[in-house]
């Protein structure tokens, strides 16, 4: 009995990994099923009988077999006899779906063939986002949606336009084509319209040839709704809840139903933790940012201490950790919105781990500030609070940005549709947008760009609204103005290095003109300090004086309402500075600004 008990240990041991797992003898299948009385696993490679390959029961209510005739590529289900009735269950492991409400498919991470590319993640001061969408980002045929392969297609525009990220929006496998991608079926397998597992590789391989990171959004706030195998999946519940992998009492409710996993139960925890480490691991992307953040950590998100969630907490505290140990130039990145430092302090200090967040206060400020009809309403000192502003003493833990996917739906539409409805290309329109996007490329933190932002593009994102890129002929020029600001921010051509920085002095805040104006450095000196001219109102003044850091010539690097951006905008003369002596906003030199409206002007030193 004791040589029988050693002999399947080994035989575990041996076949690790759960779902569905690849070896020389076969495929290993495991799953777990605590309430189940026998379960096992039915596909093409056994006429889906349930009879023929029962699972072993294992330790901790897992069931393992390993089936000699299956093989990379077989259709498959789990048959599970319960006291609660037998159901067919896809593998909550699938890492491969013939869609959401269909079959699990056998997959192989070996079999992929990744190239050394030689990438090195950048250093977060230097990154730039580009937020993307797969299914609408680069659409080839009416009523189709985009896939990875048409992204791939795109991505020597994303090059040249100097972004060095690229936040995909969910890709978990969906019910249905069209998605937004936060409503998870099968959260291991890949969506099969955008091009399953292989289709995700293939992008992250062209992402990294062409030197571009890849952050992959994740959701683990909630699982479904629809399309749920993992709902009730043995069979048990209580009080109508979702089972196993879900809580089953009040801490169940999200305002997606009462879809919450339960986070205090170990098989649970490793489920979401193998979930995120696979993502770097096996696709080999290069963060991961994580939605809605305040409902793992809170019942409903609305601070109240006696809705924490404590496990919700530790289970994120450690998949960071972990991240942060094995993969270090990985960034993960919260969708928290509530502008805490906690949730990017470390662990080690009572705080989340989470690498960065995006920043509710810069984004909201920002838009209001630009969108505002009356140049009077506006308010200066909150745009220079949330300019300086920043989590832990470090500014590179917060995203900034002024559109993404939340802030462009829900009610809301683009910037430049919401300063004219219904006419983007308008004066105002482009202008102010074009401010915004200066806030977002020469602020202190990590700026964020969303898809067709550069184009100009109208209305609100919706799923079903591919990105039209006939726009990218139409406003060249306003493209052109995202990739001179987003080379400045990256620092392309050696003299602006203080915009990768993390410090920032607000020279001038001038509520009545409506003015503000920045110096940004990472040392000092020629080269690195930054001197950032910003006017929120619609005058142009022709000699405002202001205090320059340092005395000497200043080069103009950029002028937003340069003509060559859009042909309404002015060729009014904005030249190179040269300051003058005399104390000026406690500085010790000055100059006399030529300052455009609605206009961002970015200076810095040569010598």
């Amino acid at each position: 009995m004791e040589n029988l008990q050693t002999e399947e240990t080994e035989t575990i041991q041996r076949f690790e990994g759960m779902g569905a797992t690849c070896y020389p003898e076969g495929v290993y299948y495991r799953v777990w099923a605590p309430h189940a009385e026998s379960v096992s696993v039915v596909g093409t490679f056994n006429d889906w009988d349930d009879q023929k390959n029962p699972l072993e029961k294992e330790e901790n209510g897992m069931w393992g077999a390993l089936v000699a005739n299956s093989k990379e590529g077989d259709e498959y289900k789990f048959a599970l006899k319960t006291p609660y009735g037998d159901f067919m269950r896809n593998d909550p492991y699938a890492l491969k779906m013939t869609n959401s409400s269909g079959n699990c498919i056998v997959y192989n991470h070996a079999s992929f063939d990744w190239k050394e590319t030689g990438f090195q993640m950048p250093g977060w001061h230097e990154l730039v986002v580009y937020e993307l969408h797969v299914g609408t980002f680069n659409v080839k045929e009416k009523d189709q949606v985009g896939t990875f392969y048409t992204a791939i297609e795109k991505i020597p525009y994303l090059k040249d336009m100097g972004f060095n990220a690229v936040e995909l929006m969910p890709c978990s496998e969906f019910p249905g084509s069209r998605s937004w991608g936060y409503n998870p079926a099968n959260p291991f397998a890949i969506e099969s319209d955008y091009g399953g597992p292989d289709g995700l590789k293939a992008f992250v391989q062209a992402a990294h040839e062409a030197g571009l990171s890849v952050i992959l959004d994740v959701v683990y706030n909630h699982f479904g709704p629809s399309d749920l195998d993992l709902w009730q999946f043995d069979g048990w519940q209580e009080n109508d809840g979702g089972g196993i992998y879900f809580y089953n009492d009040w801490r169940s409710e999200t305002p997606w139903g009462n879809t919450r996993p339960d986070y205090g139960r170990g098989e649970v925890r490793q489920y979401i933790h193998d979930n995120a480490m696979m993502w770097l691991k096996e696709y080999r992307v290069n963060g991961l940012r994580m939605d809605m953040v305040p409902y793992i950590r809170n019942v409903k998100a609305d601070g109240n201490p006696g809705n924490d969630i404590q496990e919700g907490i530790s289970l994120i505290q450690w998949i960071n950790k972990d991240i942060r140990e094995s993969c270090p130039n990985c960034i993960t990145i919260a969708e928290d919105m509530h502008s805490l430092d906690f949730i990017t302090n470390s662990p080690e200090n009572g705080g989340m781990g989470y690498g960065s967040q995006w920043d509710a206060e810069f984004v909201h400020t920002v838009r209001d500030a630009i969108i505002t009809a009356n140049d009077q309403d506006r308010n200066m000192f909150s745009v220079a609070e949330t300019i300086a502003d920043r989590f832990n003493t470090d500014s590179f833990q917060r995203i900034i940005y002024t559109e993404s996917h939340d802030e462009v739906a829900n009610g809301q539409a683009r910037v430049a549709e919401e300063i004219a409805d219904g006419d983007v290309n308008n004066w105002y329109s482009k202008k102010r947008a074009a401010l915004g996007v200066a806030l977002v490329l020469t602020s202190p933190g990590i700026p964020m760009i969303f898809q067709g932002q550069p184009l100009l593009e109208d209305k609100w994102f919706s799923d079903s609204d591919p990105i039209d890129w006939s726009r990218l002929e139409k406003f060249s020029g306003f493209a052109a103005l995202h990739r001179d600001m987003i080379h400045l921010r990256r620092n392309w051509f050696g003299v602006t290095k203080g915009l990768q920085g993390q410090n920032v002095q607000l020279i001038r805040v001038d509520n009545d003109k409506k003015i503000i104006v920045m110096h940004r450095w990472d040392q000092g000196g020629p080269k690195d300090s930054v001197v950032v001219v910003l006017n929120f109102s619609i005058e142009t003044f022709s000699d405002y004086k202001v205090g320059f850091p340092r005395a000497g010539k200043w080069n103009l690097r950029l002028n937003s309402d340069n003509a060559q951006y859009d042909p309404e905008f002015s060729n009014i003369g904005v030249f190179d500075v040269e300051t003058m002596d005399g104390s000026f906003d406690e500085l010790p030199c000055y100059a006399s600004l030529h300052i455009p409206p609605y206009t961002a002007l970015i200076y810095s030193q040569e010598e």
